[in-house]
């Protein structure tokens, strides 16, 4: 593939302040280097997430990791040393400096000799970091739930079908705990339930607003730059824990960053039940909240006349009129017994085979195919957990067309399609 370039000061000049306003005329690095050539990988957040992937990735002879970026310097210091020290056992001097530290990502995305980026931070700076990835011609690799706001996931795929690029949202249960989600969705699409009459999905609640105490600000965090296009608030080291941390912050929770606990794990089991219906590039058409405050049990119809609830025994319960199969990342099971026993054969309906999402992600960058799970699926699955979110806020009935991907005659439930950002970051 040809390239384009333009310096890295003309890069930064296009996306400073601006965020992603106006096209970035750019193509990044070099695709389809020879086999033997490694792919270089740069990443951007390296918290528990972005931390794992590392050493994920570290695995992955394909690829070379060049660059590593956090808004905190104690992770940026780490995940360098790790890093290096893993080359360094490489070469017979058993020492490597090649791997470069960043607080800003769009440094990272203005090196051209970057193919490709993992991009592991909170939800809310997802599509500011993927729109500039695709438009520098890096193929991504994304931490779900992939978007923070529905239209935000629409601008995610847009930009990665211009750019042509190669993207994988982090979706990993499509191909391992054993693949039994895999078992799960084929049992289900060849009739092994009969007709699928309902779908329950068991996941946390919707997000709240943050009403975290401010604390100071640690020495070597930027705070300002990790809030990004979120409303601007005191520090609190529940959203931005200090220096190196081995759990996952509470940013999940509120409504300022990301989509609470059901769009946290909802993100994967929501994705399975879209799998499992073939509904990848569609979706729901009715969100019906329950009565009063709580915050489970809001039902979602689809045109087939599928109902799936947002509460349940467990990860993903499929009902239908024959049986039922209940899966989550520990097991499978069935009733009756012998649905599981049901032998898929060459004729059946078959999905995506992959059994390494990291590794299914760099064969792509090879091959240039799609991996197992796109933008366009990361999109829509997270739009689940977004419609869910509006229901429970606006608590009333909605329709949905998900090939327009708006609400149907209701303005102001259209008004809650995007989120707004903080100046002077721009989507």
């Amino acid at each position: 593939m040809n390239s384009r370039r333009i310096s890295r000061r003309q890069f930064l000049g296009q996306a400073t302040a601006a965020g992603c306003a106006g096209p970035l005329l750019l193509s990044g690095a070099v695709h389809g280097a020879g086999p033997n050539d490694r792919i270089n990988l740069g990443f951007i957040g390296v918290g528990t997430m972005g931390g794992g992937h590392v050493r994920r990735f570290l695995g992955h002879k394909d690829v070379q990791i060049v660059a590593i970026c956090d808004v905190v310097a104690e992770r940026r210091d780490l995940y360098q040393k790790v890093v290096e020290e893993h080359y360094g056992k490489e070469k017979e001097k058993g020492s490597f400096k090649g791997c470069k530290t960043y607080k800003d990502f769009r440094e990272v995305l203005a090196r051209d000799d970057i193919d490709a980026v993992v991009i592991a931070t909170p939800d809310h700076w997802h599509a500011i970091p993927c729109v500039l990835a695709a438009n520098a011609k890096k193929d991504i690799y994304c931490e779900k739930p992939l978007t923070h706001s529905i239209a935000e996931g629409r601008k995610i795929v847009d930009a990665v079908k211009k750019n042509k690029i190669v993207f994988q949202t982090g979706s990993q249960q499509r191909s391992e705990f054993g693949g039994r989600f895999r078992q799960a969705v084929e049992l289900v699409r060849n009739g092994a339930i009969g007709t699928v009459k309902t779908i329950r999905i068991g996941v946390g609640g919707p997000p709240v607003v943050c009403n975290l105490p401010e604390q100071p600000i640690p020495d070597g965090t930027d705070w300002d730059l990790w809030q990004g296009p979120a409303p601007k608030r005191g520090y609190n080291e529940a959203l931005c824990p200090r220096g190196v941390h081995k759990h996952f912050p509470a940013w999940r929770n509120y409504k300022e960053y990301a989509g609470g606990g059901l769009a946290d794990m909802g993100a994967h089991h929501f994705d399975i039940a879209q799998w499992a219906l073939d509904m990848d590039n569609s979706g729901p058409v009715k969100i019906e909240p329950p009565d009063g405050k709580a915050t489970t049990g809001l039902k979602f119809t689809y045109a087939s006349g599928v109902e799936m609830f947002h509460g349940g025994p467990t990860d993903c319960v499929f009902e239908g009129s024959d049986g039922t199969i209940m899966v989550s990342r520990g097991k499978i099971e069935s009733n009756p017994e012998a649905i599981l026993k049901r032998a898929i054969g060459e004729k059946d309906k078959r999905v995506y085979l992959s059994n390494d999402h990291a590794k299914n992600w760099v064969e792509c960058l090879r091959n240039r195919k799609d991996p197992i799970c796109t933008a366009e699926i990361g999109h829509r699955s997270a739009t689940i957990c977004h419609l869910a979110a509006i229901g429970y806020d606006l608590r009333r009935a909605l329709k949905w067309d998900p090939e327009k991907e708006q609400f149907v005659g209701d303005d102001d439930a259209n008004k809650s399609l995007d989120v707004a950002r903080r100046d002077p970051w721009k989507l």
